[in-house]
């Protein structure tokens, strides 16, 4: 694809997400989201393969349908209450039918299958901006509508999101459906506080973004997509090798990494709820994404060094050293902000 229509793709999905979150009237929230699922339609389809074109159909009758159930919800709501403000959806009905669609535009479960599918037919930048970007606009709509949502409903979501991503990523073996379902299982996170304490699902939700974009660009950098690739990126860059290595240990949410601030934030959260039980079977669930993001730093850092590689070893490539110095201070955050929790 062409620079200049990968800007104009770009500035769409720009413009899509600011004028959601600057909106007020649920006409403006859809048409910014339909903006938004629109632009980044190309950039799923630029690769010639028919993968990436079989993305993109899935991609777009999802966030199809989940756009007519915003539509439907937000007609519903303006005509209980004649207003077609975000902030005002008091009724039962339309809440529950909002958050089943925006939802689904996440990939929260129990709508979560396109989610996988659709990152890897396409490239793995491209699935950074699904991971990351494309959540913003819905997840600043729930936030909105938060103390209108029921919040059993949104207390299942999240148990359905952490257990199934967990279970979904131990028979991957590709790393895009792998990070595709550590999304879910961080959807989970998120949800579980969302009604009693939405600050604390924001802050989730910002780390996890902080901990994947630089997650995605390494391994971009090294063309890595299998673990088996993964057993070979000592030959590409050690240096990438221990920082993926630390960033995917921070993902799972291991002390004293920060990704183990938003899960203790939530978890104290949930006790002060009496929903012990409730944490109990989260902190359960983070187990299951604990084994595979364990596999992933043992084949990267923990099982070869870089003269004992077995398998067939990559080309030495050309680390791009401004792109790398751009990211480091992305990786260190990701890694050492843990101590701002007690500040």
């Amino acid at each position: 694809m062409r620079t200049t229509a990968t800007i104009y793709m770009l500035t769409g999905i720009s413009i899509g997400t600011i004028m959601v979150t600057s909106s007020n009237s649920w006409m403006l929230a859809w048409l910014g989201l339909e903006l938004n699922s629109f632009a980044i339609l190309p950039l799923i389809s630029k690769t010639k393969h028919p993968r990436s074109i079989e993305a993109a159909t899935k991609y777009f009758l999802t966030q199809s349908t989940a756009s007519c159930l915003i539509l439907f919800a937000s007609t519903i709501n303006a005509w209980q209450t004649g207003t077609w403000t975000i902030t005002q959806m008091p009724d039962k009905l339309p809440s529950t039918l909002m958050l089943i669609a925006l939802t689904m535009k996440m990939g929260a479960a129990p709508m979560h299958l396109w989610l996988p599918e659709v990152m890897q037919g396409t490239t793995l930048l491209t699935s950074l901006l699904i991971s990351t970007w494309q959540k913003i606009a819905p997840m600043v709509l729930i936030f909105t509508t938060s103390n209108h949502l029921p919040s059993n409903i949104t207390l299942i979501m999240g148990l359905l999101s952490t257990y199934l991503g967990g279970w979904g990523g131990m028979n991957q073996t590709h790393l895009r459906k792998m990070m595709a379902f550590s999304s879910i299982a961080n959807m989970g996170w998120t949800l579980m506080t969302l009604t009693s304490e939405p600050k604390m699902s924001m802050i989730n939700i910002m780390t996890y973004m902080l901990l994947t974009t630089p997650t995605f660009i390494l391994l971009a950098q090294t063309s890595t997509k299998t673990l088996q690739d993964m057993t070979t990126m000592w030959t590409t860059s050690p240096t990438s090798s221990i920082m993926l290595m630390f960033l995917l240990l921070s993902m799972a949410g291991l002390p004293p990494l920060t990704g183990f601030m938003p899960k203790l934030l939530i978890l104290n959260e949930l006790i002060s709820q009496n929903l012990t039980a409730i944490s109990i079977a989260t902190t359960m669930a983070s187990l299951l994404s604990l084994i595979f993001y364990l596999r992933i730093s043992y084949l990267t850092s923990l099982l070869n060094t870089p003269s004992s590689s077995t398998s067939t070893t990559k080309w030495r490539q050309n680390m791009n050293s401004l792109k790398m110095t751009q990211m480091t201070p992305t990786a260190v955050m990701s890694i050492t902000t843990l101590p701002t929790l007690y500040l």
